[in-house]
């Protein structure tokens, strides 16, 4: 940690520590902040005020983005690279907040080859070199105890994503460290991923809504049945928030999350 504060530190405009006092409101709600040390608290904060100095937020739809907000995004983005450093976020610059969610215009082929154009409403969006896009209303909703999902972050969804776009186009497998197996990730998150899939079938044929029953038994959001790559994004979001539920359901795709991230949120929470 010193070598990296002496690096950032030593830059001719360094950044502006976040005050405590805001710090501590922005962060106390969050799940993921369970069972940091002081130490960890602590260079969480200053990774978190490196990116607000590297990184512009900007309001859309007329949205005015406040210093807690800033905060807020920036303290769950930032957990993600705790121990990978800020390089894993560079490449692009803007992150683009909505006050609700947005509602894009795009066209998508069905599997007879037609066109449709469709506008579905979207809580976040992380574009492949480009921006990451947010509705404050679900980034608000992780620190709201009587709103909160538990295991739902969209801004650590949509970060793990570009975390995955590290090596081209989101598809679950991002650039794994050196010691790190290939063959062992895909083994263990096709087998979670397979899984996963059936589990949320079985819950469909016994439901018409996502928010039923059906689907209290699993560990993870619903939509990571869509496909491998937001499978990853919902993971990684249990991971920080929900981290016994994963590895009790998933023992290894928790393994190798938790050597992607070079962290351990349930051993935390139990020292």
């Amino acid at each position: 940690m010193l070598g990296w504060l002496k690096r950032v530190f030593g830059e001719k405009k360094p950044f502006q520590p976040i005050r405590e006092d805001l710090w501590g409101a922005a962060t106390a709600p969050y799940l993921f902040m369970r069972g940091l040390s002081p130490a960890e608290r602590e260079k969480l904060r200053l990774i978190a005020s490196d990116f607000l100095h590297r990184k512009r937020i900007v309001g859309a739809a007329d949205h005015e983005v406040t210093d807690l907000m800033r905060v807020q995004i920036a303290a769950q983005a930032c957990i993600l690279v705790l121990e990978l450093g800020l390089d894993y976020l560079d490449g692009w610059s803007d992150i683009i907040l909505y006050p609700g969610q947005f509602v894009p215009e795009r066209e998508v082929t069905d599997e007879a080859g037609v066109v449709h154009t469709v506008r579905d409403p979207l809580a976040g969006e992380a574009w492949l070199g480009g921006p990451v896009v947010l509705s404050y209303e679900d980034v608000a909703r992780s620190s709201n105890e009587d709103e909160r999902i538990e295991g739902f972050n969209v801004v650590i969804h949509e970060f793990a994503h570009k975390l995955d776009m590290l090596n081209g186009e989101p598809n679950g497998y991002p650039p794994l460290h050196k010691g790190m197996n290939s063959e062992t990730w895909k083994r263990a998150f096709m087998e979670a991923y397979l899984d996963f899939c059936k589990r949320v079938d079985d819950a469909d044929a016994h439901s018409h809504h996502r928010g039923d029953a059906a689907y209290a038994d699993l560990p993870i959001d619903p939509y990571g049945s869509e496909n491998p790559a937001e499978f990853f994004a919902v993971i990684s979001e249990a991971f920080f928030e929900t981290p016994d539920l994963v590895k009790e359901d998933y023992p290894a795709a928790y393994e190798q999350l938790k050597l992607f991230y070079k962290q351990d949120p349930l051993a935390r929470l139990a020292g």
